[in-house]
C-alpha cells in the first residue's frame, strides 16, 4: 500500500492507496515543533484505530510545503515504514511540462493538484485550492501547467482585519443573513463573504478568458467547502484532489 503526505501550512493530508483506491484518509494539524518522534506516534495511533498494519504500507510519497517538516517525514518514512520516500520537487517525473519562468518557484502542491485535475478531466483546466492561500493553477489543452494566481485565503483575510485593526474583533467565516450589515460583526461578515466570492469569481474568470475554449474549474482545499456553492463558475469539486495526484506522480515515477 502506498502512504501519500501533503503537508500543508494549516493541516497536514495523510491518504493510503490500495491498489489505487483511496483506503484511509486522516488531516492532522501541522506543527513545526513536533519531533519526528511525536508524528510517528500520531501516525502509528491513526494507522492502528484504523486497523491499518504498518507492515502492510511499503511506500510513500511526500508533498511539502513547510519545508521544516519535510526532513522530519522524511526520516520518518525510513524508521516507521523502512521505505525511502519520494519527496514532490525538481527532478521527480511529473509528466507535465512547466511554463513557468522559474518552475523552481512554483509550490509542490500546485503541481500535484494541477497533474489530478488534468488526468481526471482533461484540459484547459483551471484548479482553485482553498487553504491557507487560496491558489489558481492553469493547465493548458496539451497537459501543460501554465501558472495562475495566489490570494490570501478567506481565514487570512479576516484574521487580517483583526490583527491590523484596532477596534474591529476576530469573527467567524460564516454567510451574512443580509449584505447590509447592521452591526460591526455583520458587517465584517458581509465584506468577507461577499468580498471574498467577488474575488475568487473574478480571478475565474480573467484566466478563463486567456486559457480560451470552454476549461473546467475544479475547487479543492479545506475551506471550499464553504464558498464554493457560492460560485457558479466551480464545476466540480474534488476534496482528494491532491492525494490522488501524489498517487499519479508516484506511479509514474515507478514506469
Amino acid at each position: 500500500m502506498l502512504l501519500a503526505v501533503d503537508i500543508g501550512n494549516t493541516n497536514i493530508a495523510i491518504g493510503i492507496f490500495k491498489n489505487r483506491e483511496l483506503f484511509k484518509h486522516w488531516k492532522i494539524k501541522s506543527d513545526r515543533e513536533k519531533t519526528c518522534d511525536e508524528y510517528r506516534i500520531t501516525l502509528f495511533n491513526l494507522f492502528q484505530a484504523e486497523g491499518v498494519r504498518v507492515e502492510e504500507v511499503d511506500s510513500m510519497i511526500l508533498c511539502s510545503v513547510v519545508p521544516p517538516l519535510t526532513p522530519i517525514f522524511e526520516d520518518l518514512g525510513r524508521s516507521l515504514l523502512k521505505a525511502r520516500p519520494l519527496i514532490v520537487g525538481p527532478g521527480l517525473k511529473t509528466g507535465m511540462p512547466i511554463l513557468y519562468e522559474n518552475p523552481a518557484e512554483v509550490g509542490a502542491d500546485r503541481i500535484v493538484v494541477s497533474v489530478a485535475a488534468f488526468s481526471k478531466y482533461g484540459g484547459p483546466v483551471v484548479v482553485v485550492d482553498f487553504g491557507t492561500a487560496t491558489t489558481f493553477d492553469a493547465v493548458s489543452s496539451k497537459g501543460e501547467y501554465l501558472g495562475g494566481a495566489i490570494a490570501p485565503g478567506i481565514q487570512i483575510a479576516a484574521e487580517a482585519l483583526y490583527l491590523r485593526t484596532a477596534k474591529l474583533p476576530r469573527i467567524e467565516i460564516r454567510k451574512p443573513k443580509k449584505a447590509i450589515g447592521r452591526n460591526t460583526v455583520s458587517s465584517m461578515h458581509s465584506g468577507i463573504h461577499y468580498g471574498y466570492i467577488g474575488l475568487v469569481s473574478r480571478i475565474i474568470e480573467e484566466i478563463k478568458k486567456e486559457l480560451g475554449g470552454e476549461a473546467r474549474v475544479i475547487s479543492t482545499g479545506g475551506y471550499a467547502d464553504y464558498i464554493r456553492k457560492e460560485i457558479a463558475t466551480i464545476d466540480h469539486h474534488e476534496p482528494f484532489l491532491i492525494l490522488e495526484g501524489l498517487r499519479i506522480i508516484y506511479e509514474r515515477n515507478q514506469e
